[in-house]
């Protein structure tokens, strides 16, 4: 298991990727397969919602990665538990942002939210590894 909490930041979005990466070569899951990336870009996804939307100025988000046979889970947990991300329609081609919870359930096997104790609450994901 891998918890760290990371500053709500762009910097901190960055850096929980580049973490997730580094942990997972340690764990043997070999940069450039299909599961690091896809792991890499669900990271960066729930982590820049974090940092967008589930901001409190001041607080962290955390990020924890657990590893289990053949299945790789990916939280980050913020204290905005008022703001529950939801996958939306497709936005329109012109549209900015909207795109990345869409981005999130095509990579993952599975998705959801969890609330934590008040405020908090996790948007996790879970990847096959192997």
């Amino acid at each position: 298991m891998f918890r760290r909490p990371i500053a709500a930041t762009r910097r901190g979005a960055r850096l929980a990727r580049l973490l997730s990466i580094q942990r997972l070569a340690e764990w043997g899951v070999p940069r450039g397969s299909d599961a690091s990336d896809a792991a890499a870009l669900i990271v960066a996804e729930l982590a820049a919602n974090a940092v967008v939307h589930g901001r409190v100025p001041g607080r962290a988000f955390e990020l924890g990665l657990l590893l289990r046979p053949g299945v790789l889970r990916i939280e980050v947990t913020d204290t905005r538990a008022d703001k529950r991300p939801a996958l939306a329609s497709t936005p329109p081609p012109d549209a900015e942002s909207g795109r990345g919870l869409l981005l999130v359930a095509a990579l993952a096997d599975r998705w959801g939210v969890e609330e934590g104790a008040s405020p908090r609450k996790t948007v996790w994901g879970e990847v096959g590894v192997g």
